[in-house]
């Protein structure tokens, strides 16, 4: 039995009040998200605003901590960067004899390298708001925020666009599956 079945099964069996908190944990697991949970609720019998709304929410509480974390564990590393740099030169180290890793540094070659360039590429070439909106068609948007604030990116414009991009694909595929649903009944 896989997750999605799991989550289908464990909506079918709560009462109908616990149902949209089932919704709800189904949006924060990456690969489900918002469009999937929407689906599990609007499937197992859920109102699908409801479910929608559900979905949203779950997805949407998982990004908010996953920025917040990503973006302090950045900041963290960026301040002990710049510290130990600041620590060297009062120390009077010559600034060649010591080599001090960015932040930003890619490992050469490693498959991590080429796919935090791709990201970067994707970032440059359709910023923040179109890396959040396309990039559900590729990645969790968990995934997405997370590079984002790791990156550098504000906090407030990552949740701002991710909150457009999980509102906007679970609302039309809740439409979608909604329509669908009911024409089958």
């Amino acid at each position: 039995m896989n997750l999605i079945e799991t989550f289908q099964n464990l909506v079918a069996q709560v009462p109908e009040l616990v149902q949209p908190l089932i919704v709800a944990l189904a949006g924060a697991v990456p690969f489900i998200e918002g469009e999937g949970a929407a689906t599990i609720g609007i499937i197992g019998g859920i109102h699908p605003v409801i479910a929608a709304i559900s979905a949203i929410v779950g997805n949407f509480l998982c990004v908010l901590v996953l920025v917040l974390l990503s973006s302090g564990a950045r900041n963290a590393v960026v301040s002990r960067h710049h510290e130990r740099k600041a620590r060297l030169a009062a120390e009077g180290t010559a600034a060649g004899s010591v080599t001090v890793v960015d932040a930003e540094d890619e490992a050469d070659g490693s498959r991590s390298a080429a796919r935090k360039a791709k990201f970067r590429r994707a970032l440059d070439r359709y910023g923040v708001p179109g890396v959040s909106l396309l990039g559900p068609l590729l990645l969790p948007t968990q995934f997405t925020a997370t590079m984002l604030a790791a990156s550098g990116v504000s906090k407030a414009r990552v949740l701002i666009w991710q909150a457009v991009a999980i509102v906007g694909w679970t609302t039309i595929l809740s439409v979608f599956i909604g329509s669908v649903v009911h024409a089958v009944s």
